[in-house]
């Protein structure tokens, strides 16, 4: 797992765990449910309340079952609509299925909702640069170091995109921006490296 993966899965607290034999029915939620227009109300569901689903759907996303954790946060969202927490994990679920246009849809329902949020600005800069609108990518990161210069994981990751972009002078500079916050990154290192070898 990337450290990128583990940021997002990192991104907010977890709350307390509660154990269920329910999810075992859950189903991937259909197309009408992705796009919040089901007619199913929050009662047709489970007993659990939204920070109970969320934090089983944490669970499953870190055992890898990640149609299991999209299911359950479907369910949680319908059951609290509208919390941009909720919504950044679907959407970072359905990336990690390579679902990239509803992934970009739900991040930017959460940015929506919570603008000054560096790290959903770093997931859709991820998703950017995987779908190669690599000026989109860099804006997001641009402005994900606006509200939080200190993390050296948002340098890493635009010294990725610069590497793409062929600005490789500008790819060694975020790249020793991190290590200058983490000298014990070596992901960071090792790209580094490789630019140092190449020059």
């Amino acid at each position: 797992m990337t450290l990128f993966q583990l940021l997002m899965l990192g991104a907010s607290a977890f709350f307390a765990y509660k154990i269920y034999e329910h999810i075992q029915t859950l189903q991937d939620p259909q197309e009408s449910d992705m796009k919040h227009d089901t007619p199913r109300t929050a009662e047709a569901f489970s007993p659990f309340d939204a920070s109970s689903l969320i934090d089983k759907a944490d669970e499953e996303m870190q055992k890898g079952d990640l149609q299991k954790a999209l299911a359950i946060y479907s369910e949680a969202n319908i059951k609290a609509p509208n919390n941009p927490e909720t919504l950044f994990k679907m959407g970072y679920t359905l990336g990690q299925q390579n679902r990239d246009d509803e992934a970009l849809e739900y991040y930017k329902e959460a940015l929506a909702l919570d603008p000054n949020n560096s790290y959903i600005h770093q997931a859709m800069a991820s998703l950017y640069r995987k779908m190669a609108a690599f000026e989109k990518a860099k804006d997001h990161l641009e402005n994900s170091l606006s509200l939080d210069a200190n993390n050296p994981i948002t340098y890493y990751n635009y010294g990725n995109l610069l590497v793409d972009m062929k600005d490789f002078d500008g790819a060694k500079k975020m790249y020793e921006n991190a290590l200058r916050l983490d000298s014990n990154m070596k992901e960071a290192q090792e790209e580094l490296d490789k630019l140092t070898k190449e020059a």
